[in-house]
């Protein structure tokens, strides 16, 4: 694996780590597509440090777990947007 992304994997999975983000979160920050991001943190990462790998794992699967409530919570939000801005 080339230094650069392995320098990334470990900088995507650290900022996981800390932040809780989601993938798409993650992709927009690091400007990298979200398959990138995942493919980095479920098949290199486990290569570099496993420890790391189960915790990043854990905090996607929760993020997964949740993802229809954001969804569910943005269409609220944009659906308000527009009824404020038809007022």
């Amino acid at each position: 694996m080339q230094d650069y992304i392995e320098q990334r994997v470990l900088e995507i999975s650290n900022y996981i780590l800390e932040t809780g983000a989601t993938v798409r979160q993650v992709a927009k920050v690091f400007g990298v597509s979200k398959s990138t991001v995942h493919k980095d943190v479920t098949e290199r990462l486990p290569y570099i440090n496993r420890y790391i790998a189960r915790e990043v794992r854990a905090i996607l699967e929760k993020n997964k777990a949740e993802r229809h409530l954001r969804g569910g919570e943005a269409t609220r939000r944009k659906y308000m947007a527009i009824e404020k801005s038809q007022t």
